[in-house]
Formats: structure tokens, sequence, C-alpha cells
């Protein structure tokens, strides 16, 4: 019977993965998941169940996606776009740092998905209108998605899966992953440089009119700034993040529309939906995984290796999940580490190592995260495209050194 689980749970996440026939992420995960309670290979309680241990996550999404989706639709990240390139000055260097700058805070406090998203079409319209190369400036929005994405409890859904209802509050969690995501995002940042060295010595028009704000693209920066003073606010007095995040993103678009005197069903339908599907899901069927033993085992044995060096298992598990991000997907990775980190207490080192890993190390390759799976779904709508081994090119020389230096400012503590 295990193995017949562990088929159907492989099976599940390569058609998640490679999206045989061009079909969505989630009918993937769904089927998988419908496959393992269906044929009692777990009960139908215990997957019921696991679907509801993700509500905090499916709330958090919806949240994040509506304010997203609004800031998109309002132009907020057009506007933002043009600004940036209007005081590059005409320097590509300067237009590459203020992306950067702008895809670091827009990670942090709207999440990776947000930057991947949205603000890559607009870096592609802000590349067009300065006359510059625009896959130096793309390449920034799918590294900083990732590299950006521990900064905040806020910065990565996977923060929420794998930590579950137990993400540490605001100020612990920035004493352990503030120096570690420093070292992320400057690392990153020096690789960009380097790899992009020759794009960045051009000069680029910087003559592009500034068009006014609308006024729904200031509610949602109002909206956005508010949330992420709300959502710091409620990580310091840690409570659960889902349910304020998707309460600031309804009463942000229901002001919108209201000012619009619009209805929702378009900003609705702009909305990636099927996340949520593709999420509960994972969750089935990494409880599957848990029936197994697995991950029970696989606890055992972090706990074995820690109680010899707590050091060597942060750094071995933090390195080894990063790459098994790259087979897997992060999502499926992550819940995975949160159901190790469930199954057995664990050194809180080695617990913080495997969110850095489930975080930083899909910056390796294009199927390493969602985020840069979307990514390179919106790149390809702007009539551009970058194949897996350009990708991992570029991530070979991106990723390890962040990797280190972020482990490092975990165990340096």
């Amino acid at each position: 019977m295990h193995w017949m689980i562990w088929l159907v749970v492989v099976l599940a996440t390569a058609g998640v993965i490679t999206r045989p026939w061009r079909l969505p992420e989630a009918i993937w995960a769904v089927l998988g998941a419908l496959i393992l309670t269906l044929s009692g290979l777990i009960p139908w309680h215990d997957a019921i169940s696991a679907v509801g241990r993700g509500t905090d996550v499916y709330l958090f999404l919806i949240g994040m996606m509506l304010l997203s989706e609004v800031a998109r639709r309002e132009a907020l990240f057009d506007w933002l776009a043009v600004f940036a390139v209007r005081h590059a000055r005409g320097s590509s260097r300067r237009l590459f740092l203020l992306i950067y700058g702008v895809g670091t805070l827009v990670t942090a406090f709207l999440s990776n998905d947000a930057t991947a998203v949205v603000m890559t079409p607009a870096v592609f319209a802000a590349a067009r209108h300065a006359k510059a190369e625009p896959l130096p400036y793309l390449f920034v929005c799918a590294f900083i998605a990732n590299a950006a994405s521990f900064l905040l409890p806020i910065s990565n859904p996977a923060n929420l899966v794998l930590y579950g209802n137990h993400v540490p509050p605001l100020f612990t969690w920035l004493g352990h992953f503030f120096l570690p995501s420093l070292g992320a995002v400057g690392a990153t940042l020096a690789a960009l440089l380097l790899l992009e060295r020759k794009h960045l010595k051009a000069t680029v028009d910087s003559t592009i009119p500034q068009p006014g704000l609308p006024p729904g693209g200031a509610t949602a920066a109002i909206g956005i700034a508010a949330t992420a003073a709300l959502l710091l606010a409620v990580s310091a007095a840690d409570v659960p993040l889902g349910a304020p995040t998707a309460a600031a993103g309804c009463l942000t678009a229901g002001i919108v529309l209201w000012r619009k005197r619009e209805a929702p069903w378009e900003t609705l339908r702009g909305v990636s939906w099927s996340v949520l599907p593709l999420v509960a899901g994972l969750f089935v069927l990494v409880e599957g995984l848990r029936q197994t033993g697995a991950l029970a085992r696989l606890a055992v044995l972090l706990q074995h290796l820690a109680a010899q060096s707590v050091a060597a298992t942060a750094w071995g598990s933090g390195a080894a999940l990063a790459f098994l991000c790259n087979l897997t997907n992060n999502l499926p990775a992550g819940l995975v580490a949160s159901g190790t980190v469930a199954a057995d207490h664990l050194p809180q080192q080695v617990t913080d190592a495997l969110l850095v890993g489930v975080d930083l190390g899909p910056n390796l390759s294009i199927t390493g995260s969602l985020a840069t799976i979307l990514w390179l779904a919106a790149i390809r709508r702007e009539g551009e495209d970058v194949t897996f081994k350009t990708f991992l090119a570029r991530g070979a020389i991106v990723m390890p050194p962040a990797l280190i230096l972020a482990l490092a400012g975990l165990l340096w503590r």
C-alpha cells in the first residue's frame, strides 16, 4: 500500500512540474489528492483535515492576489516602472539597481509571487520605453523574488507552509533571518551585476514622460502600505497572518471598485484562483507521505544527525533541500519539510536552514518555484523566452553563493 501512495505522489508531483498537455498545475495536484482519497489509500477524513491545515495559507494568498491584481489593473506598477526609468538618468546600471531595489521591497511586503507576476510586465514596459535589452532587467524579477523571500514572514507563502500555524513573531523572525536575508540579497545582486556587466555599460533613454498616477493606483498604493503595516503589527503580536491579509486585500479592492463604481468581476477574473486548489492538493499529497511513515523517519534521522552536530545538520539539510526544490518544486518540498518539522522537535537552526533552502534553492532553475514558473509565463506573454539551460547557466552562478551566505548568517548568530 505504501508503494502505491509513493507512486501517486511522484506522478502527481511530476505533473505539477512538467504540466503534460499544458494542463494547469492544479489539475495534477488535485487529481493525485482525489486518487489517494477515493481509492482508500488515505482515509477521507485525514484528507479533509490536511486541506484544512492550509486555511491560513489560502487566506494569505487570497489577500495578496487581490492586492496584486488591483495594483496591476490600476497601473501602479507601470507608474513605478516609468519612475525608475526617469530616475535612471540614462544609466543602465542605475536602472538595474532601481529595479532591484523595488523588487526587493515588493517581494518583502507583497510576496515573491507579486514580484514574478505583476512586476515583470511593468519591468518589460520600462525596458522597452528605455530602449534597453529587457532580459537583464527581467532576470532581476525572477531572482530577487526568491532571494528576498525570507526577509519577512509575509514575503513567501512557503514561509507559512513550512511553519504552519506557528510562524515566529516578527521580531523573532527578524532576529533569525535579517542577516541571512542581507547575505542572500547582496550576493544575488553581486552575481547579477557580474553576469550582466556588458549590458550595463550601455546608456538608456530616460526621456519618457511620467504619467499621473490614477486615483485607483493611489488607493492601491495606500492599501498596500497599510496592509504591510498591519501585517508587521500582526506578526509582531504572534497572530496568524491569513485572515488579516485576506481582509486587507478585500477592503482595498472594495474601496477601489467602489470609487470607480465598477463591478468586481473583471478584477476577480484576473486573480489566479487555481493556486488555491494547487496548494490544497499538495497538502493532501504530503499527508499521504506522512501516513507511509517517511516523514517521521526523516525527522528521526535529522534528530540523530543534529545530536551529533547542529551546525553540520543545518548546513546539510538546508543545502540538500535547496537542490531538491529544483527536482520537485519548492511547494511540495516545503510541505515535506513542514511535515518533517511537525513530526518531531528539531533544533531551531535546522528548521531555519530548511526554510532558507525552500525559499532560496529555486533560484537554481526555472522549475524550482511557482513564482519562477509564473515569471516564465509572464515574459512569454511579452514575446520573450528563456530556456531551462539558459536559466540554469545563470542560476548556477547566482544561487550557490547566496545560499552559502544565508546559511552562514543563520549559523553565525
